[in-house]
């Protein structure tokens, strides 16, 4: 149960934190001052799912059962992929910085609430 409710409390987190996130930085974009349709709000806690039973995953396969080294797993996560994958981004597709760092942010601070979710419920 434990492993469930740390999978659902990271779930809702993530969507609220992004949901604060994007409505105070996405003010001035006029792509953010829409309203997400139904279905992409399924997705999104489908995508949140997904990213929280990883780390779950790996807590358990790496035997990680408290809050610091969650949080280290998780910047460190955030480094490998978010990171890169947005500084690629940036280098050869030419997104602004602006806007990858905007996401940047959003990743960093959803994949340490997780982090430190999964550490409290472990």
């Amino acid at each position: 149960m434990t492993v469930v409710a740390a999978i659902l409390t990271s779930v809702i987190a993530s969507f609220v934190i992004s949901t604060v996130w994007y409505s105070v930085l996405g003010r001035g974009h006029a792509s953010d001052d829409r309203r997400p349709s139904p279905l992409q709000i399924v997705a999104e806690f489908g995508r949140s799912a997904l990213v929280a039973g990883a780390i779950v995953g790996l807590a358990k396969a790496m035997d990680i059962a408290t809050i610091g080294p969650m949080l280290l797993l998780a910047l460190v996560l955030w480094v490998a992929f978010p990171f890169v994958l947005l500084s690629g981004s940036v280098m050869w597709d030419k997104v602004p910085v602006a806007t990858a760092a905007r996401h940047g942010g959003d990743w960093l601070i959803k994949l340490l609430a997780v982090g430190a979710i999964v550490g409290l419920w472990l």
